[in-house]
């Protein structure tokens, strides 16, 4: 068996992390359940990183906010996790009928650190070898018209344009009626603020891929209508998290802001 993502270690420990701090931003209090040796040496290695580790944290309450206002409207509501990593998302929120899918290596590892059954919320874990299985066959169970949210956190920018396209027409064909949330990172973005991190990501066997000029054009294309775009940069300020002051991000850091953002896509 392949072993875990060393990058859904490093995610886990900015939220674990954060999760120690008197003004939690995510207060992910489980994060801790997944962390072992190996994962905090991993971590260790990103705790210069302030930026991206703001960006990455910022993210993850970005989409908080979004599943919990989703969820308010629709407790009821079906929430798809591609690429779940140790998201406890199920286990923190109200409501919602939850689907995650990974490699069999993370599902089997959460099985054991996090078990489904202490979950309160409707909860399904789904092992696929995204290398020789399909989306299609893994989650054509759940496929139908009710409304469904499928999140796609820390996972468009390792992608190839291809294999984004095909999900796009897979998520579309189970889903006639669904959002997706994801983030999404322009190509001037990662030149001028992403490559050091890259580094370090490449040396844990994770490449960037997609950082293409208009990340948007490729959800347009397929059909899709973009709801919602926040910055990550500015939640970050929001958050506390980064300092910089107001004047100088709505001015000298605008690219900064814009390249790198949390989209909402409505399927038409």
């Amino acid at each position: 068996m392949k072993p875990i993502s060393k990058t859904a270690f490093y995610t886990c420990a900015v939220r674990m992390r954060d999760a120690e701090r008197e003004n939690s931003v995510c207060c992910d209090t489980f994060a801790e359940f997944f962390m072992n040796e190996n994962g905090r040496l991993i971590a260790d290695a990103f705790e210069d990183e302030i930026g991206p580790n703001a960006s990455t944290l910022a993210r993850h309450r970005i989409i908080d906010d979004l599943l919990r206002r989703e969820l308010a409207a629709d407790p009821d509501l079906c929430v798809v996790i591609i690429g779940a990593g140790f998201d406890s998302r199920a286990f923190r929120m109200n409501g919602g009928t939850w689907v995650e899918l990974d490699e069999p290596q993370v599902i089997e590892y959460k099985n054991e650190r996090l078990p489904v059954a202490g979950c309160e919320n409707a909860l399904k874990r789904i092992a696929i070898d995204f290398s020789t299985e399909t989306l299609a066959e893994k989650l054509s169970a759940f496929s139908g018209s009710n409304p469904v949210v499928v999140v796609v956190e820390g996972v468009f920018m390792y992608l190839e344009e291809s294999a984004i396209r095909q999900m796009l027409t897979t998520l579309r064909r189970l889903f006639p009626r669904h959002r997706l949330i994801g983030d999404l990172m322009n190509r001037q973005f990662f030149e001028e603020n992403g490559k050091t991190l890259h580094e370090k990501l490449t040396g844990l066997g994770a490449t960037f891929k997609f950082t293409a000029d208009d990340p948007e054009k490729i959800f347009v294309e397929n059909r899709y209508r973009r709801e919602e775009k926040i910055s990550i940069i500015e939640k970050a300020v929001e958050f506390e998290l980064l300092k910089i002051p107001k004047i100088v991000l709505e001015t000298f850091t605008r690219t900064l802001a814009d390249g790198n953002a949390i989209y909402v896509f409505q399927s038409d």
